[in-house]
């Protein structure tokens, strides 16, 4: 699922509300996970699961295209470790 098909379900869904406000809302909900793991701060939404930032050292790498060694700076990666919830239903145990 896309975001314009989540905001298209999320208006069927509210008849009382318009689409353009849905669509501001999705778009506020995604910028502020954003900004949270931006500061590095870890985002928790029960029953879904966590988003987080992982650090990876600074390595040596191999390009694979050619086999040369390659320094690979240190980075920040986005992490998401699913919820109970999402699990369960994922494997049919509702």
């Amino acid at each position: 699922m896309i975001r314009s098909e989540l905001i298209v379900k999320i208006s069927e869904e509210n008849p009382h509300l318009f689409q353009r406000d849905v669509e501001r809302i999705v778009n506020t909900i995604f910028e502020e996970i954003v900004t949270a793991m931006a500061r590095g701060d870890r985002v928790e939404l029960r029953g879904f699961g966590a988003f987080s930032v992982k650090q990876r050292d600074a390595r040596t790498g191999r390009n694979p295209r050619t086999g040369k060694s390659v320094e690979v700076d240190e980075k920040h990666v986005p992490f998401f470790k699913t919820g109970k919830l999402l699990r369960d239903r994922l494997n049919g145990e509702e």
